[in-house]
């Protein structure tokens, strides 16, 4: 039967994306978010996961807090020390604005109809003050028909353990959501169990006009779109692109 979503799967998050560099990415978010608010301080991380990326934006000078749908991801946030709660980001109410969104490793490609999306955009905008901006990656839609998906397969392993994912998926191109499903195999070096448990993962692609309705929609204007991390212009090759939004200042 297959787990909820992240559920199982966030107990080996941080052992899969050990190679993610995580500090590059949390100087990207500061640099792209202080260009249109150079006093930004107060962030809000829809998807927060394991913390890692918040963690890293303190020592930029961001006070962040997360939320996250997965009770065991906020887990693991909070003994990082982080201020988080579990919630939907298309639904929940925080009490005070921020001075910037992010939602990051394709959380927003997560949201796969357009009611999710549009809910997410207009959740973002509330919880912003005037000229704040929103960050996030997507699925880029021209990579995903250029190349398409094959099955891939992960290793990682620390001292106690090997694991192994395989992620099989199948696109629906009517509904541009590609459907994941991952299968993982835990090997216990202490003591020779193996575990074994599956996830499904529904992920949709964008294209660029997509994004420019629903920022529109919501009260957003584009500032700028780019391949994630290295600020060039998307292509065929781009598997994922970031957008960053600014907070229209005739919106409440």
């Amino acid at each position: 039967m297959t787990s909820a979503v992240f559920d199982r799967y966030a107990s080996y998050y941080d052992l899969l994306y050990h190679d993610k560099d995580y500090e590059a990415e949390a100087m990207y978010v500061a640099q792209r978010l202080r260009s249109i608010q150079p006093d930004a301080e107060a962030l809000l991380e829809f998807g927060v996961g394991t913390g890692r990326h918040a963690q890293l934006l303190r020592s930029h000078g961001f006070k962040v807090f997360g939320v996250d749908r997965s009770e065991s991801m906020i887990t693991a946030a909070r003994a990082r020390g982080l201020n988080c709660m579990q919630g939907d980001i298309q639904t929940i109410r925080l009490q005070r604005p921020f001075d910037g969104v992010m939602a990051l490793f394709h959380v927003i490609s997560y949201q796969v109809t357009d009611e999710e999306v549009a809910r997410t955009f207009a959740n973002a905008n509330r919880h912003l003050h005037p000229g704040g901006g929103f960050l996030f990656d997507v699925w880029h839609a021209q990579a995903v028909l250029a190349q398409g998906l094959s099955v891939r397969v992960k290793r990682a392993e620390d001292q106690k353990i090997r694991v192994t994912r395989t992620a099989e998926p199948e696109i629906n191109a009517k509904s541009k959501v590609a459907t994941v499903r991952y299968r993982l195999r835990v090997d216990s070096k202490i003591d020779g169990r193996i575990e074994m448990f599956q996830e499904e993962h529904q992920m949709r692609y964008f294209f660029p006009d997509e994004i420019d309705e629903f920022a529109e929609d919501s009260g957003f204007k584009v500032e700028r779109s780019e391949e994630f991390l290295t600020g060039n212009v998307p292509s065929e090759n781009t598997w994922g692109v970031c957008y960053l939004l600014r907070k229209n200042a005739e919106i409440s």
